[in-house]
């Protein structure tokens, strides 16, 4: 599938489901889990009947890699969700996240043994100033909140905050090091996103049996909410289970244009993919859901972007370009 296609999926998919994620988890912050759960479970339905053809279909890929891929990317779901009920808002859990680039490199460099130019390092300084930014701000924030109550509650809360972070920073690291893990595997045993995506969502569905008190609790509370009308199909449903099965459709189109990129790109490059795509998300949740966002906020998100950009040394391809376009002119006038 061409990359343009995947980007399309990527970005449609996306930024949607950050719409119906948010509607979610400001309702029932603690969901999380459900909402992972009803993901897996639709991708590996979907995957063992079109892609493993019912089992019937072997793997490309030996299962043992799959399994080290799979505790990986289900480590990192689990303790993302987590991250939002310990204080985290969701523009701060997005913008955070965004700093998937600078712990790629840094990995890359320890693992890998990478180099890069100044101007890349530059460009992740950027980036690191503008997480640092935002987290600072958003800390503040949390005290400041906190204040207003009791000095224990004010101490408990801060804490707790300071446990979301530190849970981000290893959610980070970890889907990080997954990257790096997928893209050596597809070196070694050829390009199979499709696969990739079934066994990653299915392997993990046992692992779900630890959190089922907490998802059947918050599956109960989902039902207890307002009917929604569906005129189209003339039904009407809890309206919490109407935002879950959009946002499980829409973050299927999302997993599947990330997967798609990872075979046509390096690890990398579908790194910085996604990390444009949260800064149109998270402009998207700031604007749309009235999310608290200071000045200082907005300077440590510019950080992040002009940083990325930087670290793809798009103006030197646009120099490129336009010296290129010069040339081809004046051979013409020649």
């Amino acid at each position: 599938m061409h990359p343009a296609l995947a980007l399309g999926l990527v970005y449609s998919g996306c930024c949607s489901n950050v719409v119906f994620l948010e509607l979610l988890i400001r309702e029932y912050p603690g969901s999380g889990n459900l909402i992972t759960f009803a993901q897996f479970l639709f991708i590996a339905i979907e995957g063992f009947v079109f892609e493993a053809d019912f089992g019937r279909k072997r793997p490309a890929i030996p299962i043992r890699y799959y399994l080290i891929m799979v505790a990986m990317f289900f480590t990192v779901s689990v303790v993302n969700n987590y991250a939002l009920n310990l204080n985290i808002a969701m523009p701060l859990h997005m913008i955070f996240r965004s700093g998937s680039l600078i712990a790629s490199m840094a990995l890359g460099i320890v693992i890998l043994k990478k180099r890069y130019s100044i101007y890349k390092y530059t460009s992740i300084a950027l980036v690191s100033l503008g997480i640092f930014t935002c987290t600072l701000m958003s800390a503040k924030q949390v005290s400041s909140d906190s204040s207003r109550s009791e000095e224990d509650d004010s101490i408990s809360t801060f804490l707790w905050w300071l446990l979301g972070i530190a849970a981000l920073t290893f959610a980070l690291l970890m889907s990080a090091r997954m990257g790096i893990f997928q893209e050596t595997l597809y070196k070694q045993f050829g390009k199979h996103s499709k696969e990739a995506l079934f066994y990653n969502h299915a392997l993990p569905i046992p692992g779900f049996l630890l959190l089922a008190p907490d998802i059947y609790r918050h599956a109960m509370l989902f039902s207890q909410s307002e009917l929604f009308q569906i005129p189209a199909l003339g039904l009407s449903l809890p309206i919490m289970w109407f935002y879950l099965v959009m946002n499980v459709i829409t973050q299927y189109v999302c997993i599947r244009g990330v997967f798609i990129l990872t075979t046509e790109c390096t690890s990398l490059t579908v790194t910085l993919v996604v990390t444009l795509r949260k800064f149109v998300s998270l402009i998207f949740s700031i604007l749309y859901f009235r999310n608290p966002f200071t000045t200082w906020h907005w300077i440590g998100t510019l950080f992040v972007f002009v940083g990325t950009l930087m670290y793809t040394e798009v103006w030197n391809s646009l120099g490129l370009r336009m010296d290129v376009k010069k040339k081809l002119d004046d051979l013409k006038q020649e």
